[in-house]
């Protein structure tokens, strides 16, 4: 089997690509372009495809490189899992999302991922939607837990909100599964103790890490898009660990100041 993963030299994308091993593909595509899709889709041939790519600052690359991969994979007959966002949701439902929630984005890169969603679904109906959080590493680290290493070495000023609350692919290639799939870590955690798990796990200080609130921002964001996984979790051999299990939760606030 040949998986194809776009994105393959971002965060996700990269790890996948990592894990999967030889058999796997990861070229540059012009996604804005459908037809050099097409053209890339029908010379590599792949089994699977994984697609990881994105732009949090190109609405488009996201629903119309969504439709484009999803023409695409369908075309050449390729098993494809579109990964997603929580984001889709508005976060004021006080209790975890489940795939049978309906999405409410407040932002326009929610509102340009749910669209992909419906692009990818429309376009190949076996296709999988998987809507996952935010991600964390350790080894390496993201773009949020590289955010949170420089505020704590005093290099970035950022505040990490107490009332965002969010809950952290392989195997799910050779289940056919299609449709919506939440598959984020089992426990919930706000920002703010999210950076202090980052720092504590890096050997930095947590006290020049700044906590706040979104209504002391004034920024308008999803406070609560905690995700129900509870059916990848009864699906999956190896359930996401979340960020408790990955990096670890040992870190008391102001103890290390």
């Amino acid at each position: 089997m040949t998986l194809l993963v776009t994105g393959g030299t971002g965060y996700l994308g990269g790890e996948l690509v990592r894990q999967a091993g030889p058999a796997t593909a990861h070229p540059r595509l012009e996604l804005l372009d459908p037809a050099a899709v097409r053209r890339g889709f029908e010379r590599l041939r792949p089994s699977a495809i994984i697609h990881t790519a994105y732009r949090q600052d190109q609405p488009r690359v996201n629903s119309e490189g969504a439709a484009s991969v999803a023409e695409a994979a369908a075309r050449v007959g390729a098993r494809l899992i579109h990964m997603s966002t929580d984001l889709v949701f508005d976060g004021t439902k006080q209790e975890p999302y489940t795939e049978d929630d309906t999405p409410n984005p407040l932002d326009e890169y929610g509102r340009s991922k749910l669209e992909a969603e419906r692009r990818i679904l429309e376009l190949h109906p076996g296709a999988l939607v998987v809507r996952t959080s935010l991600l964390v590493g350790r080894e390496r680290p993201g773009r949020h837990e590289q955010a949170v290493l420089e505020a704590a070495l005093g290099e970035r000023d950022a505040v990490f909100f107490e009332d965002e609350w969010r809950s952290a692919l392989l195997e799910l290639v050779s289940l056919e599964l299609s449709g919506v799939l939440h598959v984020a870590g089992a426990e919930p955690v706000n920002r703010y103790e999210l950076a202090c798990m980052i720092a504590v796990a890096h050997g930095l200080p947590t006290f020049r890490l700044r906590r706040g609130t979104i209504a002391e921002s004034g920024l308008e964001r999803a406070a609560n898009t905690v995700l129900d996984s509870s059916w990848a979790g009864a699906i999956l051999t190896r359930p996401p660990p979340g960020v408790v299990g990955r990096i670890g939760s040992g870190w008391k606030t102001g103890s290390d100041g």
